[in-house]
This record gives C-alpha cells, sequence and structure tokens, in this order.
C-alpha cells in the first residue's frame, strides 16, 4: 500500500481539522473524505472505499460503536480505529466487540497516532496503553476454577483442537499477528496463517470479534 486513504468521523469540525493538519506532512496519508456522524461516515466510505476509517464514539444520529459494528457486520473492506477521550472499559470493551481494529485515545502523541494508523492500515491491532490491559482483562485473563477448566477440556475435545491450535488461539487473543505468532512459536509465517486458518474454520468464525466471543461463551481460554 503506497498511500493510505483516510476518512474521518467526527461531528467537531476543529477535531476534523487538527487531525488534518497533523497528517498534512505525511506523504503517504491522504484525507479524502469527512463524516459529521455514523450514518454520514457509512455513506462516505461506500462512495470512496478508504483503507481507514478513523471515527470518534460519541457523535449525533448514529454513534462511532454502532457505524463500526455496522462495518463489521457488512463486510465493508476498510479498518477502523476509534480516536476517543473516553478511556472507560466500557466504551473499550464495546468497541472491540464492535470489531474495531483500533482504539487510541484523543490526547496521544503524533507519533503514537501514526503508529497506529500504519499498524491498521496494514492489517494489525492498534490498542494504546491502558486500553490492552482492558482488553487483556476481559478476553484473555481470568483465574479458571476446576469446574471451568473441564468444561474447557470437554469444549477443546468437541472442537477438536490440535495443541499447536491452542496456542494460535491464546496468542491470537492476545492480537498477535501472523508475523509475531511466527516468531513467538519459531515457526513460518505461512504455517502460522494455515494454523489460524484452520482455528477459524474449526470454530466457524470470521473475524477476531466472533473468536472471542467463541472462545469466551466456550470457556476455550
Amino acid at each position: 500500500m503506497n498511500v493510505i486513504n483516510v476518512v474521518l468521523a467526527d461531528d467537531h469540525i476543529l477535531v476534523r481539522d487538527g487531525i488534518k493538519a497533523l497528517l498534512e506532512d505525511q506523504s503517504d496519508i491522504v484525507v479524502i473524505d469527512e463524516a459529521s456522524n455514523g450514518k454520514e461516515a457509512l455513506n462516505v466510505i461506500n462512495k470512496n472505499k478508504p483503507h481507514v476509517l478513523i471515527i470518534d464514539i460519541r457523535m449525533p444520529e448514529m454513534n462511532g460503536i454502532e457505524a463500526v459494528e455496522e462495518i463489521t457486520k457488512s463486510g465493508i473492506n476498510v479498518k477502523t480505529l476509534v480516536l476517543s477521550m473516553h478511556d472507560s472499559e466500557e466504551y473499550v470493551v464495546k468497541a472491540i466487540q464492535a470489531g474495531a481494529d483500533g482504539y487510541l485515545l484523543k490526547g496521544a502523541s503524533k507519533e503514537e497516532f501514526l503508529k497506529a494508523i500504519y499498524k491498521v492500515a496494514s492489517g494489525g491491532k492498534y490498542f494504546t496503553g491502558d486500553v490492552s490491559a482492558i482488553i487483556m482483562k476481559n478476553f484473555v485473563d481470568g483465574t479458571k476454577s476446576a469446574t471451568i477448566e473441564k468444561n474447557k477440556a470437554q469444549k477443546e475435545l468437541t472442537f477438536n483442537l490440535t495443541k499447536r491450535e491452542k496456542q494460535i488461539l491464546n496468542l491470537v487473543l492476545q492480537l498477535k499477528n501472523n508475523k509475531d505468532i511466527a516468531e513467538e512459536l519459531n515457526i513460518s509465517k505461512r504455517t502460522a496463517e494455515v494454523h489460524r486458518f484452520n482455528l477459524m474454520k474449526k470454530l466457524e468464525v470470521k473475524n477476531l470479534m466472533e473468536l472471542s466471543h467463541k472462545a469466551k461463551a466456550n470457556n476455550l481460554t
């Protein structure tokens, strides 16, 4: 990807102008359109097919989380980066469940902002600081009782997961990409991709949100 086409969705013009000013020196990032609410954002991305949608949470008519959820359901090929002033657990969890590719606070530095854009545009995930801790708490961490462990083993047997697929599952839920997984398990990136594909196929899920829900519902982590 040579140039990253971006759409900004925020109901405050000054915020959008500030983001554009922040990005104006980047030759490989171009703001191609804007929206002032979630509904406008959906129309704009359908029209312009951007690589990344940077969207606020609190907006009139349709908020950012609702818009991201619609994008996830529709399968539109655009990465979503939620840019918010809220770092509460409620907002973070809802954004992840909706299918957001990243969550960044408005107080982030220019360097972190650019890092987040590049990361999600390349197919990765980016969640800043405390946000990552919240994700770990809700989707990975947690002490398991003996009963839960027993149920977990039964569910793993039901889904017929291999030892390697269980390892891949845990790493995917830690938001690691195929390259990171390959390095951690000392396997090739292609092998990691195959294991990940097989895992998703066995669990009958299409994305990280569905995988997280299914793993949590069936005590697979």
